[in-house]
């Protein structure tokens, strides 16, 4: 029971930090000072690095340690496909720079946000899977990518969060304890 309140306040929470960002989004994007290509590179590198390390954060705050080794395979295995890409592809943004294809920012923040939304739910991922969205029309807005780098960009991570994570059941437990001479596995279910 004590489960279900804290994420219904995570929920709660979660929606009200999507509203401000949905709202600080909505400003940016009338607002010919705040537009800049400076101003959508910002927030892409933030987003790009705050949410997977918002998946870190919460993953420790659970204490899922088996959590920790999908979220790092995931994060792992995408930045891998994604220079891979960048480095065998080698296209030009629009802005004339080299490595275009596909958007390694977009690739981080959906992995991110993939992660966490098939490991704790449409609850905690949703708010997260639409601030990376954001993230990949930053790096459109700010001329570092086309729309089909970010696209691909978000597959990829997608991707690699639908291979390397599992959904957490929270009615299910699983504990391991040994030592040298002996060992022991627990297995304890919620009906």
């Amino acid at each position: 029971m004590a489960t279900a309140k804290a994420d219904d306040r995570w929920g709660a929470s979660m929606h009200k930090y999507l509203k401000i960002i949905t709202f600080s989004t909505g400003l940016a994007m009338m607002s010919p000072a705040m537009a800049s290509d400076k101003f959508w590179q910002t927030y892409a590198d933030i987003g790009a690095i705050g949410i997977p390390v918002a998946a870190g954060t919460i993953t420790l705050v659970r204490e899922d340690r088996p959590g920790m080794v999908q979220l790092a395979l995931t994060g792992g295995s995408s930045f891998l496909v994604t220079e891979a890409l960048k480095y065998s592809i080698d296209s030009t943004r629009p802005n004339g720079e080299s490595h275009s294809f596909p958007s390694g920012h977009t690739t981080t923040a959906f992995a991110g946000a993939g992660y966490l939304r098939v490991r704790y739910g449409w609850r905690v991922g949703l708010p997260f899977e639409l601030l990376a969205a954001t993230v990949g029309f930053a790096r459109v807005q700010s001329h570092d990518h086309h729309w089909y780098d970010v696209v691909a960009g978000a597959a990829i991570g997608e991707g690699a969060a639908q291979i390397f994570t599992k959904r957490l059941s929270p009615n299910v437990r699983v504990g391991v304890a040994g030592d040298t001479q002996s060992g022991m596995v627990s297995l304890s279910a919620r009906f």
